[in-house]
């Protein structure tokens, strides 16, 4: 669909153009990788609305040249004090929408902070400029917010302060349109001047706490004035001669290191890629991966997480002798949310950042918290109300979460930095993506073009589908199909597979970038 784009000092990736953009202003105006991500971050809680915002969770990777390390902060935030079973009783599960689903804390404006305070060179201002600009002057509506918009149109048009932003007037904005965010620019502005800590125990938060105890919500002014996000050392692993770092639990990142673990017990580039072999082996490879996370992934200051063997060459040795490489195997995948925008930035010094953000579902609760323009995130939504379930709502916890951006080192140094939206085919995007890199020595943009498939059910199905772009042979559907995969044809580049980034760091030094055709983005490099 596209070239690849290769930069010589520069690299910028996002779903959305003028995202990307914003970062590269940045990375001119004299800031780095880091002030450039979060320029990037916070003008896609603009542009991209149904995908993430201010009201959302964020995870970061990054690796700082003058510290020589990679370095993961999660940016996601906890259960409200109150939040407890009880306030769901007689409820099969937490709601998925209105003002009962928002029960985490938004960890994104923390975590702009914690990122430009630790490594940025430039203000917490400098960094919000775009997305205030776009936000109080307008932007042109994107294909993807406008298709969404029309999919969820019953459900926005119906919300108090959610339907005046998103339906103006009753309708859905064309695409090319312009759009504002005027309400979320002056919250914007807010936290510009006066820090993150207006979100947290400023204005902003006495309005969103008040709206939400006003309708029924259950977060308080002390749930946010707590909120705090964290450093964390990432989770590693190897994959033929390269390190693979991952962001550790509450992400669901470590199954990307296990399914690699797996795969590395094959002779991949004796499969062709394209082949009924290859797609077979990455899905069974990955339900098994899934299969163990179900069974541990949560808040792990609440659990035990045993990393160390579900992430040991030893085990995963055992898991690739499971596999059938003729059948199909029957594994239940607990149902994820898909929208999410996953962005990176690598500078001239050869700093780079690897990271995601999310509302959960698209639009997220769907509930603007009254004149803040703040749309908030559903994402507490996921945990279950089953006391003996690993992931179990409690107060003042984090949820198991999908998000998980990836960087691959070689020799200690950034070499590949890789992700995409698409809940649980996060880890099976990124799979595809690296292995096409790796093993085939495919460019950023090969990989990301070439035909896709995405295994499991999302929130909204109850089967375990086989989505499979239509580009993918006729031969090998088939061959699917006899091996007992439940498999559906999707458009020839569905949204549904992910929308996905990447930027990789050759021999040289250039900054080679890719852009997924499925999605508004573009790869910026100079």
């Amino acid at each position: 669909m596209y070239p690849a784009v290769t930069g010589t000092k520069n690299m910028v990736v996002s779903p959305h153009y003028l995202a990307s953009m914003a970062g590269a202003r940045i990375l001119e105006r004299g800031g780095n990788a880091f002030d450039a991500a979060v320029a990037v971050s916070a003008c896609l809680a603009v542009v991209y609305p149904h995908m993430t915002g201010l009201g959302g969770d964020s995870f970061w990777l990054m690796y700082s040249r003058h510290d020589n390390r990679v370095r993961a902060y999660n940016g996601s935030g906890r259960s409200g004090y109150r939040v407890t079973r009880d306030r769901f009783a007689g409820e099969r599960a937490i709601p998925h929408r209105g003002v009962r689903s928002a029960i985490t804390v938004p960890g994104m404006a923390d975590s702009w902070e914690a990122v430009l305070r630790e490594y940025g060179r430039l203000s917490l201002a400098e960094a919000l400029e775009p997305a205030i600009g776009y936000a109080l002057s307008g932007f042109p509506v994107s294909n993807d917010q406008s298709r969404n918009t029309a999919l969820c149109f019953k459900l926005l048009s119906a919300m108090p302060y959610t339907s005046g932003i998103y339906t103006p007037g009753g309708k859905v904005p064309k695409k090319g349109s312009r759009w504002f965010q005027r309400q979320l620019g002056h919250s914007l502005m807010e936290i510009a001047k006066g820090g993150a800590r207006v979100f947290y125990e400023g204005g902003l938060a006495r309005r969103i706490t008040d709206y939400l105890q006003q309708n029924g919500g259950l977060l308080i002014a002390d749930d946010f004035a707590d909120h705090r996000g964290n450093w964390v050392e990432p989770v590693t692993g190897t994959y033929r001669g390269y390190t693979i770092c991952q962001v550790p639990p509450n992400s669901q990142g470590f199954t990307g290191i296990m399914a690699l673990n797996i795969l590395e017990n094959f002779r991949l580039n004796e499969i062709p890629p394209d082949s009924f072999e290859y797609c077979h082996l990455l899905v069974e490879a990955l339900k098994l991966s899934f299969r163990d996370r179900n069974q541990v992934l949560s808040d792990p200051d609440f659990v035990r997480i045993p990393l160390d063997r579900l992430l040991s060459k030893e085990y995963a040795r055992t898991l690739s002798q499971s596999i059938d490489m003729k059948k199909a195997a029957l594994i239940t995948a607990e149902p994820a949310g898909s929208d999410t925008a996953y962005a990176a930035v690598v500078d001239e010094e050869g700093n780079a950042v690897s990271f995601i953000q999310s509302l959960y579902f698209e639009f997220g609760s769907a509930v603007v918290a009254g004149d803040t323009g703040i749309l908030l995130q559903n994402r507490g939504s996921f945990f279950s109300l089953d006391p003996l379930h690993v992931n179990c709502l409690e107060p003042h916890k984090r949820t198991f979460h999908t998000l998980m951006p990836a960087m691959a080192l070689k020799d200690g140094k950034p070499a590949i930095l890789y992700g995409t939206q698409g809940g649980e085919g996060q880890p099976q995007t990124q799979t595809v993506l690296i292995t096409r890199m790796i093993d085939y020595g495919m460019d950023p943009q090969t990989a990301i073009d070439k035909p896709r498939w995405v295994w499991g059910r999302t929130w909204g199905e109850e089967t375990q589908e086989l989505r499979v772009e239509s580009r993918i042979p006729e031969s090998v559907r088939r061959k699917l199909e006899e091996a007992g995969h439940k498999v559906r044809v999707l458009e020839e580049y569905d949204g549904v597979t992910g929308h996905a980034q990447v930027i990789r760091i050759d021999d040289h030094g250039f900054r080679i970038g890719g852009t997924d055709p499925r999605c508004d983005g573009l790869a910026a490099g100079w």
